[in-house]
């Protein structure tokens, strides 16, 4: 008994199967990529030394229509060919089965003319990102919205609280969006110039950014940063919201304001959330806690930057950027190998792709390590005058940047504060 298999890839929509994953003892496997060169010759062998079964997972691998697969299977049945199809119950009703050939046909035609347009690194079916439109190849910025959309961006940027870009949307320019849409254009990879594809796959550089690599980069430190934090303190007024806890009972610490009857003046006190102890513990006034803070921002911060193992970052930087620079040049030289020859237009068109993901892909890296200036910007901020001369808003920023958390030590009636930067 002679058992055969033969497999259909379209190179642009799936990788090839495993030869090996049939589940029976196969004394052959055809084998197409593109064309069907090796189902001819399968057919052609049959002649001369007949097989019992043929293997396949659809069969709609056996021609690009429905007449082709009936021609196909007429061919295979004179020669007294059983076949076994793996995904397909062959006694299925014929009409039904025609019907599936014909559907799962159209889906790979339209699957292909989407998997063209990635190798052409043309956008994606469907409604351009607010900010953009539609061109022949590319997105275009519309300059009648995209203002709109780098001004949520340069907000954000600033005062590091997505609430807050969302709101200030709503107030100046009577756009209303939801916080999740919000989040959405902050990780959208078309506003920094690149086009993302359903199956997870990014090509850079493919139209004009509304922001540059290096504010995308800070908006995932952000983000990242604001993940951390509980819940609805990425976007509170006090700087303090969100980074202290109570050493004692382990609760983090709310800002609440307290004022006197006939009096305009307030007070700022942090009081723990859900403090277990009893009595509970006391709360301290705002102000002495946010001057200890800055105090000890300035005195550790120059030392815990000096503990980092910048040439060790500075290693990983290099790699990727080498590893960049080799895939770009084998980029480069895709149009030579086409004119000489060795590769042919559709081949170069793969590679091309493969090549851009994975520069993409480095690049994404590279964006997540920490900025190269670091040392200096730990000693600009590690001047009292800097921090004295900003904003809650701003030193909302700043802290955030450098620290995880702030730990409240209790003495008896006394307290000391114990910072823990995120380095």
């Amino acid at each position: 008994m002679k058992i055969i298999a033969y497999t259909y890839t379209d190179p642009l929509l799936e990788p090839s199967p495993d030869p090996h994953s049939w589940g029976w003892e196969v004394d052959r496997v055809y084998e197409d990529l593109g064309k069907r060169s090796q189902l001819q010759e399968l057919l052609t062998d049959c002649q001369t030394e007949r097989a019992n079964y043929l293997l396949i997972h659809r069969l709609a691998e056996l021609g690009d229509t429905v007449e082709e697969v009936s021609d196909r299977l007429t061919q295979l049945e004179a020669l007294g060919i059983a076949i076994i199809a793996t995904e397909i119950d062959l006694r299925a009703d014929l009409f039904k089965l025609l019907h599936e050939i014909q559907r799962q046909q159209r889906s790979d035609r339209i699957r292909i003319g989407h998997a063209r347009n990635r190798l052409e690194a043309a956008p994606p079916p469907g409604k351009a990102p607010y900010g953009y439109r539609r061109g022949n190849a590319k997105y275009i910025i519309d300059r009648s919205t995209s203002p709109v959309v780098k001004d949520f961006f340069e907000n954000f940027l600033l005062y590091g609280s997505l609430r807050g870009a969302v709101r200030y949307l709503a107030k100046k320019y009577a756009k209303k969006i939801s916080v999740t849409t919000g989040r959405r254009w902050l990780t959208n990879p078309v506003y920094r110039g690149d086009t993302a594809y359903q199956n997870g796959e990014i090509i850079s550089d493919t139209h004009v950014p509304i922001i540059t690599k290096q504010e995308a980069a800070q908006i995932d430190r952000l983000l990242r940063r604001n993940s951390r934090l509980p819940s609805r303190t990425a976007s509170a007024p006090r700087s303090l919201a969100g980074l202290v806890i109570c050493g004692e009972c382990k609760s983090h610490m709310t800002v609440t304001r307290v004022t006197q009857r006939n009096s305009d003046k307030e007070y700022l006190y942090l009081r723990p959330i859900s403090c277990t102890k009893s009595p509970k513990c006391r709360a301290i006034p705002y102000a002495q806690i946010l001057e200890k803070t800055i105090e000890a921002v300035c005195r550790d911060l120059p030392s815990a930057v000096a503990k980092m193992n910048f040439p060790q970052l500075d290693a990983v930087k290099n790699s990727l950027g080498e590893k960049s620079d080799r895939q770009q040049q084998i980029l480069e030289q895709l149009p030579t190998l086409v004119e000489s020859g060795i590769l042919d237009a559709e081949t170069a068109k793969l590679r091309a792709y493969k090549l851009r993901t994975e520069i993409s892909a480095l690049q994404a890296k590279l964006a997540t390590l920490p900025p190269v200036n670091l040392r200096s910007v730990a000693q600009a901020v590690s001047i009292p005058q800097f921090w004295l001369d900003l904003s809650e808003a701003e030193r909302r920023f700043y802290l955030r940047e450098f620290i995880r958390q702030i730990e409240i030590i209790r003495e008896n009636q006394n307290w000391q504060l114990q910072i823990i930067f995120i380095f």
